[in-house]
């Protein structure tokens, strides 16, 4: 179990257990356009789409996971918190979704599988949760075009390494980066996630800059505390 300030999350079931890569783009994500209709690609827990629970007054959040034990894991998480009326989580594979889409989505976010073949593990639920192949980022990305509004945001964190065919793919459906932060651990090692939103608007100078998240063991930085200081108990 993680408790965090404002809801709890039960994770006994889920191959992808709370990390921070979840908690950074939860926190992160850009909400200037007042969304009324968020979708979180890929829920696992739930935990994405309730901390936009917690950051915004949109209407309807619903949620899409494939794997049959996180879908009822984030179900529950989703009944035992404050905006249990908010949110709804569909069983399903994202190409069966955008056969018969619902609605447009003012965010879309995703915190995607995306470990590729040397990852393999022994453990199949887990391979699934982070192997690419469960949802290639042509597929994301298709998909994000075909269900975001016309001020929509779509926002994704995937590894740095990533990030340049990320926003090659794309440039092709016509997404452009609205703000961009890199992360690391700490100042000293190698940049590790990319957070990346875009919009359908083309943005000549949106913002790039760094992220750390800790100087020394457990000594968070000031914008890292200021990011989630909302969601952890202990911030």
């Amino acid at each position: 179990m993680f408790q965090f300030k404002q809801f709890t999350i039960e994770q006994d079931r889920c191959a992808m257990k709370v990390g921070t890569d979840g908690v950074l783009l939860g926190a992160w994500t850009p909400i200037t356009n007042n969304p009324f209709g968020i979708l979180d690609i890929g829920t696992g827990t739930g935990i994405i789409a309730l901390m936009l629970a917690q950051r915004t007054n949109a209407e309807q959040i619903d949620a899409l996971e494939i794997d049959g034990e996180a879908y009822e894991q984030s179900v529950d998480n989703f009944e035992n918190s404050p905006w249990s009326d908010r949110l709804f989580c569909f069983h399903a594979g994202l190409d069966e979704f955008v056969e018969e889409p619902e609605d447009e989505y003012d965010l879309i976010i995703s915190n995607p599988p995306f470990y590729s073949e040397d990852y393999k593990t022994e453990n199949e639920q887990r391979d699934l949760a982070r192997f690419q192949d469960a949802m290639p980022f042509e597929d994301l990305i298709e998909a994000a075009d075909l269900l975001l509004s016309e001020n929509g945001i779509f926002s994704v964190i995937i590894p740095f390494k990533e990030e340049d065919r990320f926003l090659a793919i794309a440039k092709e459906y016509e997404l452009y980066p609205m703000k961009i932060t890199r992360v690391k651990g700490t100042p000293t090692t190698e940049i590790k996630r990319s957070l990346l939103a875009f919009s359908r608007k083309k943005e000549v100078d949106f913002s790039v800059d760094e992220l750390f998240i800790e100087t020394a063991r457990h000594v968070y930085t000031p914008e890292y505390i200021g990011l989630t200081k909302d969601f952890y108990l202990k911030m």
